[in-house]
């Protein structure tokens, strides 16, 4: 269903090794948000399916992936095209698509003192209070990374997006 006097609805995706995290925005206020586990043989596959329904569900205004495509990128090949295909799976959906780098995700952070994922998070999660439950704990060295920073590498990657569209911050 689509509310004619909707505000903007950003639907931002960051995949991580066993499944990905999203946020979808309603001018900077999240209605939704998680990090869905695929694990197994047909994980892409999963993982699109899932997006899909994200995409009817939500009808987002556009949809925010990490630029893979730049050189120096340290992103795996699987996860390079699971981001090509939901590029193209959001195109065909008729929902444009805007991709940001790290380094560009981390300038828009910097003039708050965010340089790291976890202070990206943390300062998320001040702007955002909903979200502070799940921002996890700073990572030690020899531990994989907690799937819930996904929501906040999306996140990250939706607010770079509002505020390069010139959409007024909370405050």
């Amino acid at each position: 269903m689509n509310f004619p006097n909707r505000s903007n609805l950003v639907l931002a995706i960051y995949f991580q090794t066993k499944g990905f995290g999203f946020v979808a925005l309603e001018d900077w206020f999240p209605v939704d948000w998680g990090t869905p586990e695929m694990v197994g043989p047909d994980r892409e596959k999963r993982c699109l399916r899932y997006i899909d329904g994200l995409l009817k569900l939500h009808t987002p205004d556009v949809v925010v992936l990490q630029d893979t495509s730049k050189t120096g990128t340290r992103r795996a090949p699987r996860i390079q095209a699971l981001n090509r295909r939901t590029l193209e799976l959001a195109k065909r959906r008729g929902v444009p698509v805007r991709t940001y780098s790290r380094e560009e995700v981390l300038d828009c952070f910097a003039g708050l003192g965010a340089r790291t994922k976890q202070r990206v998070a943390e300062t998320i999660a001040e702007y955002i209070p909903v979200l502070s439950l799940y921002v996890p704990p700073p990572r030690k060295p020899w531990k994989a990374a907690d799937p819930r920073m996904g929501i906040f590498d999306a996140t990250a990657l939706a607010c770079t997006h509002l505020q390069s569209t010139d959409h007024v911050a909370p405050v």
